[in-house]
């Protein structure tokens, strides 16, 4: 027998779409974070080309190496399923854990410090006091969900949308610093209702749409997850401009 015909003997693996779809969507959160992030990756600066304050410019590196590395963790992931090695992929994860749970001490202490030292800001109609619920309840929504993910790795229709939920959770830290992107929406209701959240929420929204469609089926687990996602994200808002978060976050400072 010829080897032509031994080749066209062995079966073709085929790519399972829902695969590709999650890595061309990790692909895009990663390009939007090192757009997002570009001063701080070309010339070492803060948003919008300011320097880093000195008092705080390691914790601030350590925080954008730490949201780096998770992109990049979440990118190779999501190829090595493509490329069906989930033993290197269930390898990898320990890794991201731990930059997990780096990610939500150094998202939780960064707020604080970055109040401390630059307190005259004012993002989203709020002062800097007021603006601590946006990043500190945004990375506490990320180990939340990174945390059931990780209960369910073995479970990969509830381990996928969680980690990538868990992503889209904390992406509006770049987009927010895409120029011009947040000057679409920020006057609007949607900017008034989901404030830096808005274009997470929307890509989120159009990944269900296309897998439903690439699947005939609503992923229920994505769709509950989204939807818990959205309304963390009003409830973040709102918390925002209450007395009650303000006197609590300036405690914090203090």
């Amino acid at each position: 027998m010829s080897s032509s015909a031994v080749r066209a003997e062995l079966p073709v693996r085929s790519v399972d779409p829902v695969r590709l779809l999650y890595a061309a969507a990790s692909l895009l959160l990663f390009m939007l974070m090192l757009v997002g992030f570009q001063q701080f990756y070309l010339h070492g600066r803060g948003y919008p080309a300011h320097p880093l304050a000195s008092p705080i410019r390691t914790l601030l590196i350590a925080h954008g190496v730490a949201m780096t590395l998770w992109m990049v963790t979440l990118v190779v992931q999501s190829l090595l399923i493509v490329g069906g090695n989930r033993r290197l992929h269930m390898a990898v994860g320990p890794f991201g854990v731990a930059l997990a749970v780096a990610m939500v001490l150094l998202g939780l202490w960064l707020p604080i410090q970055t109040t401390r030292f630059e307190p005259d800001v004012t993002l989203w109609g709020l002062n800097r006091v007021h603006f601590m619920a946006i990043p500190m309840i945004t990375i506490l929504t990320f180990g939340a969900f990174v945390a059931v993910a990780i209960r369910h790795r073995r479970r990969a229709e509830i381990h996928r949308p969680m980690m990538l939920l868990a992503t889209l959770s904390i992406i509006p830290a770049a987009t927010d610093r895409i120029t011009g992107l947040p000057n679409l929406y920020g006057a609007s209701i949607w900017g008034a209702l989901f404030g830096p959240f808005f274009t997470a929420l929307i890509i989120g929204t159009l990944f269900l749409a296309a897998k439903s469609l690439l699947t005939r089926a609503l992923d229920r687990w994505l769709a509950t997850g989204l939807a818990v996602l959205i309304v963390v994200d009003i409830l973040i808002m709102r918390m925002a401009h209450t007395d009650t978060w303000g006197g609590f976050a300036a405690f914090l400072v203090r």
